[in-house]
């Protein structure tokens, strides 16, 4: 029988349910329970079963009654085993339970939540005396997590959940076997040879032998061709860690592995590792599952700064900060579809800050798209606010034996659960703080027996300055040194210039851990759903809701920056605008400075990538999905071979992502807001591998505000990575002595740019031409700008043939200016689950009229 996961779930709170020994029999009849979205929360379920309308919009969440969770609830399933099957040794995996639970068995308790507790524990319970053939009732009694408890958390980005996400939210495994398991399947790679030409592999697996007697057989493995096998005996009862390397077996030397790559640096290649335990000529147990060869590093820089090379090549990593979903209600599709954003706002990578997913598919999708990760615990377990119960300011809420013992055994059990995804450059041990050094040596040990391959991190958080580290606030744990990492923000409005210019905070130098621009409002269409029509306009303290919580609980620095910069909005319409151009402008610059400091910056993760909710804070596509305009400068500013503009030093930067150089040509032109030429220069350079250099210094200009225009041409003469800036006479200027109350989480300005000189630009129009491909599954647009005027900020948007909204559609450019007599065009391609056909073509600008096209 092969390793399935157990569905067809039914959830029933244990006020109405039976009494448990009932429960868990044929007796019980559940035709009134619900059924359980699995894996999942209560919340989730109860959403799914429309038995809370609309919880995310307006203050809807707050109502839901909280009371209805204090008590259990019984997740129930019926399976069937053949007489065979039932024969055999039958086990059962919890892989998430928040947070502890009584299990029952065909009427059998069979563990209690005494021994169930742990978030991030799993369990494994051989039930092969209460298994039977037939029909077979599972019966799972969840309680949700108490204060004090190592649960899943929000910390500050949202609301929490009103189960607090209690239920069983990843999959129960269901596996017969003969005798031994097979589980934990893990390669280890080694290169002999600088040019990784060749690979030396060991094979690692968990070995189980379920019965009181001593198991002997064989244990053959697979790897495309070749294959290799080796005979095992397992005591009576003996869990086996078990090797087997190359220096061993030949067969695990491969030639030119075809070698694991993150996006820009190669393919990442998967290899297929097949296993089976065999006992006298029979099949006992099988194991399949996929890894990559490569090699990941951890190096220092001349600053001191920490940075990661993969493959003996130094990575900058571009990121953004993950969090699961508020009700963990992901589906595969949702997920494709946001690994699928993140290449295309070409970053390499997510963190996860805590050990999130619904099962392993967010983890296989990162491994085939050559997506790395940064994994390991939240933040959220270091602060009293969050944990719930006091905390050591020095090393957060594990400090005591118990605690520090549950805390070991569930960084091993993710560690064991997760080990063979290449994605996976970097465990993060701790997040703001240190690990306290008894709960760190168990990390040691735990990697020392079961990783090497990877470096871990003992604490995302850290201090720092360009001239070096600050020793007097750096991070620095007693058994593993500094972090040489830092989390000095950003969280909230940063005006584009502090990126280049700051030299001791979060500025574009060493890795930051997480940091951003901060308020994030997301489109139009979102902000209607996500606001009842009574509270739309003017902004009040419904809005405050859907923002993070404590010092970013409102939008005052975004709005007050809104106001200087480009005037005060008076519509819901003109905010939103207004803060799509914020959007577009703040973030664009962070990740277009960490790339012009190549070298002296080694890392940067956006905070935050994605939504959890409906909100106004950090995120660069919202929780409908629907990306804002800071996603498209990320995706221009992350563009592998760019042309940027470096507002500290007044100058044109050429960016070369490549391993190999890059002959470029770049058309630098800029004007004032009639349109009329100012500067205009083509620069012919080759960029070495890997490179960032100044192209050129622009000279100053008298006009309030002009447009830059940036192209990088290829051979052909067609546009690569057009890149538009808007530029004030009136610089920002940043004031590092008034905290605002934020520390450094946030520096104030003294001063604003200002673009209010961009209100004053005439209306004028655009004409369209487009078509649909549907074998390319392709929008193919033509804008021609036939007027006088400039066509300021243009968003597009596809509907289908019905008007229904299209998602995900991938454009090429959005959010885009076309000057006077120009024609761009752009392509915007359907996301594959995408079964409408276009119906029409809609775009609102700045000063654009706004046009519906049909398609």
């Amino acid at each position: 029988m092969p390793t399935i996961k157990l569905d067809n779930w039914t959830l029933s709170s244990s006020e109405n349910a039976a009494k448990a020994k009932i429960f868990s029999t044929l007796q019980y009849d559940n035709a009134n329970d619900y059924k359980a979205l699995m894996p999942g929360t209560v919340m989730g379920t109860l959403v799914n079963a429309g038995e809370y309308k609309e919880p995310f919009k307006g203050t809807n969440l707050k109502e839901i009654p909280k009371d209805r969770f204090q008590t259990s609830w019984w997740y129930r399933t019926v399976f069937d085993l053949t007489k065979e099957q039932a024969g055999k040794t039958v086990t059962l995996t919890f892989e998430g339970i928040n947070h502890s639970a009584n299990i029952w068995l065909n009427g059998e308790c069979i563990a209690t939540k005494e021994q169930v507790y742990g978030t991030y524990r799993q369990f494994t319970f051989d039930v092969s005396k209460q298994a039977v053939s037939g029909s077979n009732v599972l019966a799972v009694e969840v309680f949700k997590p108490q204060p004090g408890d190592y649960a899943i958390g929000y910390v500050d980005w949202n609301p929490y959940a009103p189960d607090d996400n209690m239920g069983l939210f990843r999959p129960v495994i269901l596996k017969t076997c003969d005798r031994v398991a097979i589980d934990h399947p893990f390669v280890e790679t080694v290169f002999p040879r600088e040019d990784f030409s060749v690979a030396e592999l060991t094979v690692n697996a968990e070995l189980t032998n379920y019965v009181d007697a001593p198991v002997s057989g064989t244990l053959n493995g697979r790897i495309e061709d070749k294959t290799f096998s080796q005979d095992v005996t397992l005591k009576a009862g003996e869990n086996l860690f078990w090797s087997l390397k190359a220096n061993v077996c030949p067969e695990l030397v491969i030639e030119n592995p075809r070698v694991w790559n993150p996006v820009n640096l190669g393919e990442p290649h998967l290899y297929d590792l097949e296993l089976e335990f065999i006992i006298d000529n029979q099949i006992a147990d099988q194991n399949k599952s996929r890894f990559g060869i490569r090699t990941v590093k951890d190096y220092v820089n001349e600053g001191g700064h920490r940075g990661y090379k993969v493959n003996g090549q130094k990575v900058l990593i571009r990121s953004g900060g993950w969090a699961d979903e508020l009700f963990l209600m992901e589906t595969d599709e949702n997920l494709e579809t946001q690994i699928e954003y993140v290449k295309h706002m070409n970053l390499n990578s997510i963190r996860l800050e805590g050990f999130w997913g619904k099962d392993h598919k967010i983890y296989d999708l990162c491994d085939e798209n050559g997506i790395l990760m940064m994994v390991g615990w939240s933040c959220h377990w270091e602060h009293e606010q969050y944990l719930g119960k006091p905390v050591d300011n020095r090393y957060g809420g594990p400090v005591s034996k118990e605690d520090i013992a549950l805390i070991a055994e569930s960084w091993q059990h993710q560690m064991l659960w997760l080990r063979h995804h290449p994605s996976i450059f970097v465990w993060a041990v701790a997040s703001d703080k240190n690990p306290h050094p008894d709960l760190e040596r168990e990390y040691v040990k735990i990697f020392e027996k079961y990783d090497t391959t990877r470096p871990y991190l003992n604490s995302t958080g850290g201090y720092g300055s360009e001239q070096g580290i600050i020793t007097d606030h750096e991070i620095v744990s007693e058994i593993s040194g500094s972090s040489r990492v830092k989390m000095l923000g950003p969280y909230a409005y940063t005006p584009p210039v502090y990126w280049y210019t700051d030299t001791k905070l979060g500025g574009a130098y060493g890795f930051n851990t997480e940091t951003g621009p901060g308020e994030q409002p997301p489109v139009l269409k979102s902000l209607k759903e996500m606001l009842p029509e009574e509270h739309r306009w003017p902004i009040d303290e419904v809005w405050e809701f859907h923002c993070g919580l404590n010092e970013f609980r409102h939008l005052d620095r975004f709005n007050r920056a809104m106001e200087h910069r480009f005037g005060k909005p008076d519509s819901l319409e003109s905010f939103s605008m207004r803060a799509q151009l914020l959007n577009y402008e703040l973030q664009r610059p962070m990740f277009e400075a960490f790339q012009a400091n190549k070298g002296r910056a080694t890392g940067v993760v956006q905070w935050m990538l994605n939504a959890a909710w409906p909100k106004l804070y950090w995120q660069l596509y919202d929780h409908a999905l629907r990306p804002n305009a800071a996603y498209y400068s990320t995706r221009l500013g992350c563009r592998p071979l760019n042309a940027i503009y470096h507002y500290g030093e007044h100058a044109v930067y050429g960016i070369n992502d490549f391993l190999s150089e890059k002959p470029v040509t770049v058309t630098v032109k800029v004007y004032d807001l009639n349109a009329n030429g100012l500067f205009e220069k083509t620069i012919t350079q080759t960029l070495d591998a890997d490179s960032s250099e100044k192209l050129l210094d622009l000279p100053t200009f008298d006009e309030p505000v002009v447009l830059l225009d940036l192209r990088v041409l290829e051979v052909d003469g067609q546009v690569m990575a057009p890149n538009m800036y808007w530029l004030s006479s009136k610089p920002d200027v940043l004031d590092y002595d008034t905290k605002d109350g934020l520390w450094s989480f946030y520096t104030a300005s003294k001063e604003f740019a200002d673009y209010k000189a961009l209100n004053d630009l005439p209306e004028t129009e655009i004409s369209i031409k487009a078509g649909y491909d549907d074998k390319s599954r392709q929008v193919n647009i033509v804008l021609e700008n036939k007027g006088n005027d400039i066509a300021f900020f243009m968003e597009m948007e596809i509907t289908g043939s019905k008007d229904e909204e299209i998602m995900p559609v991938f454009w090429l450019d959005n959010y885009i200016t076309v000057m006077p007599k120009e024609k761009r065009v752009i392509t915007a391609t359907l996301g594959k689950d995408v079964n409408s056909i276009p119906g029409k073509l809609s775009i609102t600008g700045w000063n654009v009229k706004e046009i519906t096209y049909q398609l």
